[in-house]
């Protein structure tokens, strides 16, 4: 039997493809008729795997949350698990921008997500913290993590000398940033991290017993 000239289609082709075309257009550039074009096939072949495209980006989102470790909470660590589920949720969301907007929108019934809240929750309470703390606690990161994977302050400067000196003193350098910028970024990460474990640390040490 002659094999087909179009692989046939499955829900992995058909996410690999609809992640890619977010990538490169942002979501409001992803639609069905467009996806369809991407892979050569009707739009209606589809609609046999996804209903919508919410369903689409639903499932997109789950293996992009695969990538999240909250494994570090497993020794009973709390800081050490913060810090291991923030770092790699952060990798996770810079390394598909696009996506962040609607995976920020919340777990809702994403498996995957509430897994990794679960696990989230469960680690810091049972390393001592109430519960309302510990929700804050996930809350407060998930704030940390995505402002951090949305957008990159380096970046936000023009390259061009002229837009700063002689008209913004403290900022005669600022154009250099761009050429660090995945430095300054990782680095400064890291310190908005350090320093919410460690005011974390301080209230941990006055909550009533």
């Amino acid at each position: 039997m002659a094999r087909p000239k179009t692989p046939i289609l499955s829900p992995v082709r058909i996410r690999r493809a609809a992640l890619a075309l977010v990538d490169r257009d942002g979501l409001d550039g992803l639609s069905m008729r467009k996806l369809a074009a991407e892979l050569d096939v009707q739009a209606a072949s589809l609609y046999s795997h996804y209903r919508t495209k919410d369903e689409l980006l639903q499932d997109i989102a789950n293996e992009i949350m695969e990538d999240v470790d909250v494994s570090g909470f497993t020794g009973g660590d709390w800081r050490h698990g913060l810090t291991v589920w923030a770092r790699s949720y952060r990798a996770a969301l810079a390394a598909h921008p696009h996506m962040v907007p609607f995976i920020a929108m919340g777990p809702g019934r994403r498996e995957v997500s509430l897994h990794r809240a679960d696990a989230v929750h469960g680690g810091l309470t049972g390393a001592g913290w109430p519960a309302r703390q510990a929700t804050m606690i996930g809350a407060a990161t998930k704030y940390l993590v995505v402002g951090a994977a949305i957008s990159s302050f380096s970046r936000g400067f023009d390259d061009d000398v002229r837009v700063y000196v002689n008209r913004y003193p403290n900022l005669s350098q600022a154009h250099r940033l761009s050429e660090h910028a995945a430095e300054i970024d990782e680095e400064s990460f890291g310190l908005a991290l350090s320093a919410f474990l460690d005011g974390l640390e301080a209230r941990l040490a006055h909550l009533p017993d």
